[in-house]
């Protein structure tokens, strides 16, 4: 909003002609099309546009000024505005065009931030968009104390202490919606401190959970992550990813491309199975109560047709499908309830013939499940896994879905890299490189107690 209200650019002789980018008509550039409607509203906003550029100079001014300690308040240790790249670039940018120096210690700060983010992968250099230590610390952490690694280990006590560190204290944007929390959940890069997430807080949590009953420190860590986790809660029982009750319809009307991801943070499945399923494995909390009974209820309204649920940060409607039927059933949800036994033919009836099973990236832009025509650990790790959540014994298809991982543990193509992670759909997806071990770690060690500890 500074860069566009100031007109501000930069140029070099080495600059791109990118002016075919501003020829077409503004209608055009948000697709409204013809409906009366989308004119009428068009013509609304723009009216209101051009009445705050018309602003007093001095309310101008003023807003200016509280858009510019909007972005200084919230500058990380680091040096970036909240973490993020493209948060952080347009930062420097936003404060080149208010006057600042190009060696103004922020602008430096920012600009050193950056280069942080820099990453060599198979000897190309790469810029992060983030970075993820907290959540790789947290999921591997975990994955390898499930596996049997015992939380004394030397790495796992100074995984767990990282994470201790990063727990949040202060508060962020969060409390608009939330007053009445206070902080201490985690967030998803090294150096994020106001910016705090679901599911980071309860992948944190699973991870120190051995730790609780045996330092103190941890438990009062536990307590403080577990009671922001509650207050987090939407009012219609699921839980967001960054704040709580954001999810209005209206907002969607906005002349924004993706304004659904970039304005709201709705209820999603996945997040919300993943906390039912931390909830209660690692809490008292079960069904019984109020706030997991109201979850549970919300997942069941929000299950397809199909029997599958579409997860909003992962790929996609098996990720979804996984989380939620793990935390439905760790919620003492049986095995035998409709919406389960729907989840379990959906995913039985997508497995490949190789055993595995595999989902493209396609799918969250079509809002339909899409399949890969090929399998990948993950997404094979993750039908698994659900599937052995729900019986008492080893199925066919689990047995296969075991080999399978069995069998390509050591792959190394195109199906290891593909993404499994999402962003924006459509136009941001994330490969994690520890997926591949992660998920395939937590289905055997899972299959391993529950079929074969137990015989």
């Amino acid at each position: 909003m500074v860069l566009a209200d100031k007109k501000f650019s930069l140029t070099t002789n080495r600059s791109p002609d990118l002016s075919d980018l501003t020829n077409k008509r503004d209608e055009d550039e948000f697709n409204f099309g013809n409906s009366r409607e989308w004119r009428s509203f068009y013509s609304n906003v723009k009216q209101l546009i051009d009445r705050l550029i018309g602003l007093p100079s001095h309310l101008h001014q003023l807003a200016t000024e509280q858009a510019k300690q909007y972005m200084l308040q919230r500058i990380e240790p680091d040096g970036t505005l909240l973490g993020y790249f493209s948060s952080t670039f347009l930062l420097i940018f936003a404060l080149l065009s208010l006057g600042y120096s190009k060696t103004h210690p922020i602008i430096i700060n920012a600009v050193n931030g950056l280069k942080e983010m820099k990453t060599v992968i198979n000897g190309h250099v790469h810029m992060q968009y983030t970075t993820s230590d907290v959540w790789n610390t947290s999921l591997l952490g975990y994955a390898l104390q499930e596996a049997g690694v015992p939380s004394s280990d030397s790495m796992i006590k100074k995984a767990n202490h990282y994470l201790l560190n990063r727990q949040h204290m202060k508060y962020g944007d969060w409390a608009v919606q939330n007053p009445s929390g206070v902080p201490g959940g985690w967030g998803f890069a090294d150096m994020n401190t106001i910016h705090p997430d679901v599911d980071d807080t309860t992948a944190s949590l699973r991870s120190i959970a051995r730790m609780v009953k045996k330092v103190p420190v941890y438990r009062q860590s536990w307590d403080r992550g577990l009671v922001w986790l509650l207050t987090m809660q939407n009012d219609e029982g699921a839980w967001p990813a960054f704040e709580k009750n954001t999810d209005s319809k209206l907002l969607s009307f906005l002349p924004i491309e993706k304004a659904e991801y970039i304005l709201t943070d709705p209820s999603s499945a996945d997040l919300t199975g993943r906390t039912l399923e931390y909830l209660g494995n690692f809490t008292n909390l079960k069904n019984n109560q109020p706030s997991v009974k109201s979850a549970i209820q919300w997942l069941y309204k929000d299950q397809e047709d199909n029997g599958s649920w579409y997860g909003r940060w992962g790929i996609c409607y098996i990720y979804g499908t996984w989380a939620a039927v793990t935390g439905l059933r760790a919620v003492d949800v049986l095995p035998t309830h409709s919406s389960i036994k729907r989840a379990v033919t959906w995913l039985e009836s997508i497995q490949n013939s190789d055993g595995g099973w595999g989902e493209s990236c396609n799918s969250d832009r079509k809002h339909k499940y899409v399949p890969l025509k090929a399998s990948t650990l993950t997404h094979s790790a993750w039908a698994v896994d659900a599937l052995i959540s729900v019986s008492d014994k080893p199925s066919n298809s689990i047995n296969k879905g075991v080999d399978f991982l069995l069998t390509n543990l050591d792959r190394d193509d195109w199906t290891t890299t593909y993404p499994k992670g999402q962003g924006m759909a459509g136009d941001f997806y994330i490969h994690y490189h520890s997926y591949r071990y992660i998920f395939p770690l937590l289905a055997l060690a899972h299959y391993k107690k529950k079929y074969i500890e137990k015989s």
